[in-house]
């Protein structure tokens, strides 16, 4: 009985011995930071965007990235405002909302996913046409001309209604050859050669180079977009959401936006 009892305490003693070696490996095996760690235990931030807003927050998001290293950023969602608020009321998650007009924000606030945004950028119309303006176009006046192919975005999404009151402003009545659900269709299709001109943002011809030219309409403050961002109230990541918030709006995000030709708020 005693060469039992001091075999089982040998045993003992060797298992004791393993498991502190293994929990010491362990211990030297964990090289991670700090900031490494946030990151990996936190969720993407979700962003949905404006169309509008693609070149500019693209790199917007690259900077915060790099600024704050331990937060990371999943592909930004991209499309109408009115067609992201529809799939942000029907539950989508996100984080951040950043829109192109305040009245496509509503029903995501009225379905209480936001609640107070802030009006980050504006931006304004110019009528887009080939580089060259091989049509001869003016001004507004000119898109009535029914031989001319114009092409205009949806009266529900915000480049329509800016461009439905500016038209209406000039009293100018158009027949658009499509109306398309965002403002990046719009764009394509003239730099496709698929419409004479269209109604984009500012921003949009300035991002489109050489392949598209912009004229100002003489009216083009009477229908100025003011761009909200705010913060989902059930944002999986909240504390980079916040902090997403506050780069855009402080002096440096300003300075990328206004780059892009956006205005400020």
């Amino acid at each position: 009985m005693r060469i039992v009892a001091q075999t089982s305490r040998r045993v003992a003693a060797v298992l004791s011995a393993a498991a502190a070696t293994a929990l010491l490996l362990a211990g030297c095996a964990n090289t991670t930071t700090p900031e490494e760690d946030s990151a990996t235990a936190s969720s993407p931030l979700i962003i949905f965007a404006a169309a509008s807003l693609q070149g500019s927050l693209d790199e917007l998001a690259e900077e915060f990235e790099t600024q704050h290293p331990e937060f990371a950023i999943a592909p930004i969602v991209y499309d109408g405002s009115q067609a992201l608020a529809t799939q942000i009321v029907d539950g989508a998650d996100v984080d951040v909302v950043a829109f192109a007009n305040e009245p496509s924000l509503a029903p995501v606030t009225d379905a209480g996913v936001v609640g107070e945004s802030t009006i980050f950028a504006t931006n304004t119309l110019q009528i887009a046409v080939a580089p060259g303006n091989p049509k001869g176009i003016d001004d507004l006046d000119d898109l009535a001309n029914d031989d001319l192919a114009v092409v205009l975005c949806a009266p529900e999404v915000p480049c329509g209604m800016a461009s439905h009151t500016l038209l209406d402003d000039a009293g100018v009545a158009v027949t658009p050859v499509s109306e398309e659900t965002n403002v990046t269709s719009v764009v394509t299709r003239v730099t496709n050669g698929e419409a004479d001109a269209g109604l984009v943002y500012a921003t949009d011809v300035a991002a489109a180079g050489d392949d598209l030219e912009g004229i100002t309409p003489a009216n083009a403050d009477a229908a100025v977009n003011r761009y909200p961002i705010a913060v989902s109230r059930s944002a999986p990541a909240p504390e980079a959401a916040r902090a997403f918030v506050d780069f855009v709006l402080s002096d440096s995000g300003q300075k990328v936006l206004a780059e892009y030709g956006f205005g400020a708020p």
